[in-house]
């Protein structure tokens, strides 16, 4: 039963996350996270890893006036690449702000230290990645600790200030994102 699950999860998410005609970011779009000399700023030696139970608490509302984000991505998806860039866009001009921004990689374990390690280099993401390994989750994860996703699909996003919460699976442009942030503010 539970390689029937993983297998629809699996063939769904790739469904999802289908090849769009929109081009991915190059490295020659993207920022690598530089100090003020120039250099490759201190990044994670490891990115961290939050088992299920952080990850739920993670995604609980908070009684305080903080706005959480949290995405979850791979670095195989091309929706998800495409949006990530607009998150990096709002990350900056929020950066003042009381605004939590997490990207959750669903990627398999195997390529943690390397696809999803460099993505965060070149991104200057690093500091935002966890790692969450969904194919040791329970069954029912996604559906017990979020109202609309069922882990079926991502792009995911939600977001949550207080007890307003806002989720979306399937890419956001940056009109999109922009507005949903708004909403909070």
């Amino acid at each position: 039963m539970k390689k029937l699950f993983l297998g629809i999860i699996i063939a769904t998410t790739f469904m999802a996350c289908k090849k769009q005609d929109s081009p991915l970011p190059t490295t020659s779009e993207t920022e690598i996270a530089k100090d003020s000399l120039g250099t490759t700023s201190d990044l994670p030696s490891q990115l961290p890893e939050l088992k299920e139970n952080e990850i739920a608490e993670l995604l609980k509302t908070k009684d305080n006036d903080t706005l959480y984000i949290t995405n979850f991505f791979a670095t195989w998806c091309g929706p998800c690449m495409i949006e990530i860039p607009h998150f990096k866009e709002e990350m900056e001009k929020l950066k003042n702000e009381k605004v939590k921004f997490t990207f959750v990689s669903v990627d398999q374990r195997d390529d943690w230290e390397t696809k999803v390690k460099e993505f965060g280099n070149i991104q200057g993401l690093n500091q935002n990645i966890v790692l969450f390994d969904m194919y040791q989750a329970s069954p029912d994860f996604a559906s017990k600790n979020t109202q609309q996703w069922k882990g079926d699909a991502i792009p995911f996003t939600r977001m949550s200030k207080g007890q307003k919460v806002d989720e979306t699976v399937g890419t956001l442009s940056k009109e999109d994102i922009r507005k949903k942030i708004q909403s909070f503010q």
